[in-house]
């Protein structure tokens, strides 16, 4: 058996997690990080995709599931049918939060819709996360993060204008549905402690692309202007670009304030460039930005990278490495932060990963344990929050409802 939380922040909390995949589940995980009791219920037998998903995988097992199933418990229930709803209606008739990212209309189906759960718990608050949201045109349409991503537009401003726009490497468009999920789900919780009503929390993965969208739109609505892609560079943000190093590496350097690139232009044997008129102001840098970069390339080229990034960081110029997993491992600053955990695990052995965002002083989060094996806390919970008996639940057992 696997120990409930004790502290965080969230400590106290009760949550159920209903769905699959990544944003919702990404949402619990930033919940359980903080220290609520986050329930997982998954499908008998098969579980969770989650536990198949990724392109590398130790001995057959998923290495995704250990990072956004963590810290939470695993039940294992068949909501199809109707001795499965019974139980999870019961279980959110005493839960603070429900986190769920099925298709809308799913748990309405179900007899688990937030007009069915209220009338027993009518503080409860029900965080829905779906492609598109539960209203308008598209919101019963199946909606992935990378359709997302495209029509949120996202994708647009991605890679190089030459070149169809590429997706991240990572699943932005669901982890940003999981941050805003659980950003909303918070607030939720403080208007609670002021009504003493729950609420539904209503995030489209598209709407949470469409937020970090900064001045997009409004761009575009004032002066009719496109962003477009630009690839390394940010136009008229100069120098701020990736640069060849001797090693055959990269660095990436942000000497665009005007008191940052006189320090740079130092380090670089060139300090007359800060006087330049092409180069001595902000707008001036911009309009020149294209030789601007050659020239910061011309230099870097000369040093390998182990010496250029002392050197900068000695002259106060913001400057890194391009990580790769191995270079985050290997990072002195994120061990020493905690943003890098070992955590053990009886399936997986001692596994790296991220460690809890955000970092709070007085009741830290923590990773507790890795993603459980499936169905294994099934027993605990229904005994702990039903008071279901042994026989009761091998019943359950039997009949497939778990």
């Amino acid at each position: 058996m696997t120990a409930i939380p004790k502290s965080g922040a969230l400590s106290g909390l009760r949550v159920v997690e209903l769905g699959s995949f990544i944003a919702g589940p990404f949402c619990g995980q930033l919940l359980a990080d903080l220290g609520a009791d986050v329930v997982k219920i998954e499908p008998p037998q098969t579980g969770d995709v989650m536990r198949q998903w990724g392109a590398v995988q130790l001995d057959g097992k998923s290495l995704w599931w250990p990072v956004i199933a963590r810290n939470k418990r695993s039940l294992t229930l068949d909501l199809r049918t109707e001795r499965g709803q019974e139980i999870a209606h019961a279980l959110l008739a005493e839960a603070d939060i429900l986190v769920e990212n099925f298709r809308p209309g799913t748990l309405e189906k179900w007899g688990l819709g937030p007009d069915d759960l209220w009338t027993a718990n009518p503080g409860l608050i029900i965080t829905r996360v779906s492609g598109f949201g539960q209203t308008g045109p598209y919101s019963r349409d199946v909606g992935f993060g990378a359709i997302a991503e495209a029509m949120g537009g996202l994708r647009a401003l991605a890679g190089f204008p030459d070149r169809p726009p590429p997706r991240a490497g990572l699943s932005i468009g669901d982890s940003l549905a999981g941050v805003f999920a659980a950003l909303g789900t918070l607030a939720a919780l403080e208007a609670r402690h002021q009504t003493g009503k729950g609420q539904v929390v209503d995030v489209g993965i598209t709407d949470a692309v469409l937020a970090v969208q900064e001045s997009v739109l409004s761009e575009y609505s004032a002066t009719g202007a496109l962003r477009q892609r630009t690839g390394t560079r940010l136009p008229g943000i100069a120098p701020s670009n990736l640069y060849p190093t001797r090693d055959g590496q990269w660095v990436i350097i942000g000497g665009n304030g005007d008191a940052i690139f006189r320090r740079l232009a130092d380090v670089m044997g060139n300090p007359e460039l800060a006087t330049n008129p092409r180069y001595a102001t902000h707008r001036a840098r911009g309009a020149h930005q294209e030789e601007l970069d050659d020239l910061v390339a011309a230099w870097t080229r000369e040093l390998p990278l182990d010496e250029l990034l002392p050197l900068l960081k000695q002259a106060a110029v913001p400057a890194g490495p391009i990580n790769d997993a191995a270079g985050i491992v290997e990072d002195p600053h994120f061990r020493a932060r905690g943003a890098v955990v070992e955590v053990e695990s009886e399936e997986y052995g001692r596994l790296t990963m991220q460690g809890v965002t955000p970092r709070l002083s007085e009741t830290p989060g923590a990773v507790q344990w890795a993603g459980p094996s499936l169905g294994c806390h099934t027993h605990e919970v229904l005994s702990e929050r039903l008071g279901l008996n042994t026989d009761e639940i091998a019943q359950l057992r039997a009949d497939g409802v778990i």
